[in-house]
């Protein structure tokens, strides 16, 4: 989008003064993603931290979570490849409250979500990366709970030229990374953008390797008269092997070691969008119709224990996102409307498989696939999703310093579900004593399920000057059940326990969250950043449990509270030194959590919730490193209830990196990144009980280099 391509070149003509700042909040920050256009941070009443292009291209992340953890309020888990817990406002979850978009395009339906969305993006080649932590303007509708990322595609340069980069590091770690620009036309009015990314690991753990195969191909043609196309071609293939949890013993012993060598995920995902854009006077028209095509075979790692299975799942997305806005020289009002349509037809065929498992010297199993016992299905259906979502969000400036925003969305979603199997319970594959042996799975008749909500939006900021602004922000949002929530009930002990919970799924409500937050943002001199405060009450969340008779039930009852300060500082002490933090503090507790008769967690806080998240960048820039800089990194993430009971807490990490980057010539530039460099033994994720606490392993010292040409 030609909007997109402007707020990318203010961007970085405003952060100058903060090259390796990844956390730029200050008023004069340009940012696209609250209206899908190039906006002033000063006017937009959202706490919005940016990354531009240029510093993820120095930072060459091996995982996104190696850029997004420098911003406040973000952490990201590393899981197998470049798989990720998130938490933005929430703990660490696999659930659905973030929305991912490519360009301001959601990478998947609401429907069809994908915790792991960031695998699917080439981030390392992107054109930059937008944080909007809360819930979204009006233009963004379900999932958009904790906080949306939006990954900006590189727009192609002003003249011909590339660069080509070749990597290689610890645990086999190899990439080549490609990217070449081309302009033609009268005034270069065509621009074209191609990159590739190709990488492989075997990863550090036992039988844990990762192999990535990417492109993003970008066209931007200016049309003339005001009006511009953009149309961008993202495909990525992503095949990992999954690692599994490990017990105390063998986080201290063997963290290597991997209990599920058999787990696997391979993932297919194309996008093809178009964004047409027509200015003329006070009006904007913009179209962007768009494909999606989603594909996922795996073997889950986090069933293994008491619901293994293998499955396949795919879907396809025919989309348009339209609006039309209007603007008004009185008071700098501005109107948009507009309207979100999404049809997204998809498929899941799951099997039951057999294991079998054996205890190794910690006290821990291992796990091994009876390949001669053949697979049972337990689900087979096809459902399509449809999204109709109109939205307004309007503008005004009653007093030259006073932006007043409102927004009104209205989503209308729904699945047409049809299942290939009986209307009844199915018995899985039996398995050996001593194992989840063979329970049922109820399967809800073909049927049609409706959801819709109103979600209305109010924010106020107010510019001091053009160093100093400060917000308020009111918004409600939503997240609808995702169609694995709704139709693939969990494994029951019978029959008629697994059709019940079946048919009560059906039954599910859309999670709501209502968000206060106010902010400032500031720049200095030498200083720039944000402080925010936020308090959001997330109500009618779902809840399982076994009420008195033993039945598993999954119900609207919960509510949670998630409040919490965000801050941003970048200081530049001088032409060879600068300093950058990002620091979070949080509470986020059970409301009401009542699991059952006898099971109440209200009042507890929430398990993977840390207390404490930061970051600390010390950048050091001399003239000899001609452009160059050393760069040092803290990661702290704070202590952590294991389970929602309470009782087994996770003492949290701090970590080490270096990063050094040095331009030998016009052309040429040697790199090198070294990631915990203590090589601290820590826990990336943390499960289980008091009893039986359960630890996924973070990486040891890891260390990449890299030689990179431009032409």
């Amino acid at each position: 989008m030609m909007s997109t391509r402007i707020a990318l070149a203010v961007a970085t003509a405003c952060t100058s003064l903060s090259a390796f700042a990844v956390h730029v909040d200050a008023p004069l920050t340009i940012t696209v993603t609250a209206t899908r256009e190039a906006k002033a941070i000063a006017e937009t009443p959202a706490s919005l931290s940016a990354v531009d292009g240029e510093a993820i291209r120095e930072q060459r992340p091996t995982h996104p979570s190696q850029i997004l953890n420098q911003l406040p309020g973000v952490w990201l888990s590393t899981l197998s490849g470049e798989g990720h817990f998130t938490s933005i406002r929430h703990p660490l979850t696999t659930g659905a409250v973030y929305l991912y978009l490519e360009d301001g395009i959601p990478t998947r339906s609401t429907g069809f979500f994908n915790h792991n969305a960031l695998y699917e993006i080439n981030v390392p080649q992107a054109g930059g990366m937008e944080v909007s932590k809360g819930p979204g303007s009006a233009l963004y509708g379900s999932d958009a709970i904790g906080g949306t990322i939006n990954v900006l595609t590189r727009a192609p340069d002003k003249s011909n030229g590339g660069e080509l980069t070749l990597e290689a590091g610890s645990h086999g770690w190899q990439r080549a990374l490609g990217s070449a620009s081309v302009r033609w036309g009268d005034a270069g009015r065509d621009g074209l953008r191609a990159s590739v990314n190709l990488t492989r690991t075997d990863g550090w753990q036992d039988d844990a390797g990762y192999d990535r195969q990417a492109g993003t191909l970008r066209w931007d043609r200016a049309l003339g008269d005001g009006a511009n196309l953009t149309t961008v071609l993202s495909y990525s293939h992503v095949d990992q092997q999954h690692v599994g949890s490990l017990n105390p013993a063998q986080l201290r012993a063997t963290p290597e070691h991997n209990n599920i060598p058999f787990s696997y995920r391979t993932v297919d995902a194309l996008r093809l969008s178009s964004t047409f854009e027509k200015h003329s006077g006070e009006w904007l028209l913009s179209l962007t119709p768009y494909y999606r095509d989603n594909r996922m075979e795996i073997i889950p790692s986090w069933s293994v224990t008491y619901d293994p299975s293998q499955y396949v799942s795919a879907n396809e997305s025919f989309g348009l996102l339209a609006k039309v806005r209007r603007d008004f020289v009185p008071m700098r009002a501005q109107l948009i409307a507009g309207i979100d349509l999404d049809h997204s037809p998809g498929m899941r065929k799951e099997d039951s498989i057999r294991l079998a498992s054996t205890t190794n010297a910690f006290g821990a199993s291992d796990y091994t696939l009876n390949t001669a016992t053949a697979p049972v299905r337990i689900y087979d259906y096809d459902v399509t999703y449809r999204g109709i979502s109109p939205y307004l969000h309007g503008e005004i400036s009653p007093l030259e310093p006073l932006r007043i925003t409102a927004g009104l969305r209205y989503d209308r979603m729904s699945y047409d579900y049809d299942n290939h199997m009986a209307d009844a319970a199915t018995r899985g594959v039996l398995t050996p004593a001593g194992f989840p042996a063979g329970g049922f799975y109820g399967h809800a008749p073909s049927q049609k399920v409706s959801y819709s909500h109103l979600g209305p939006k109010l924010g106020a900021t107010w510019r001091f000057s053009k160093q100093l602004s400060a917000f308020v922000n009111y918004a409600n949002s939503f997240r609808t059940p995702s169609e694995s929530q709704v139709f693939r009930g969990s494994r029951e002990s019978n029959a008629l326990r697994a059709q019940t919970q079946a048919l009560s799924l059906i039954e599910l409500k859309p999670v709501v969250v209502d968000n206060v937050e106010t902010g400032v943002r500031f720049a200095n001199g030498h200083w720039s950043g944000s402080l925010s405060v936020y308090d959001m009450h997330k109500s009618d969340d779902i809840v399982s449990y076994q009420d008195a008779t033993l039945q598993r039930r999954t119900v609207n009852a919960g509510s949670t509270r998630h409040r919490g300060t965000e801050l941003a500082l970048g200081l530049r002490f001088n032409d060879d030194w600068r300093a950058d933090l990002a620091w979070s503090s949080a509470r986020h507790t059970y409301e009401k959590w009542l699991i059952s008769g006898t099971t109440d967690y209200s009042g507890k806080t929430m398990e993977a919730a840390p207390r404490y998240m930061g970051h600390l960048a010390l950048a050091w820039t001399p003239a000899l490193l001609n452009g160059g800089h050393v760069r040092l990194t803290w990661h702290h993430i704070g202590s952590y209830w294991h389970d929602p009971a309470n009782t087994q807490k996770y003492d949290g990490h701090t970590l080490l990196g270096l990063q050094v980057r040095y331009p030998a010539s016009e052309h040429w530039e040697l790199y090198a990144n070294a990631e915990n460099l203590a090589n601290k033994r820590y826990a990336d994720t943390v499960g289980g009980t008091d009893a039986a606490p359960t630890y996924g392993a973070g990486q040891p010292r890891t260390v990449t280099a890299g030689v990179q040409y431009r032409f």
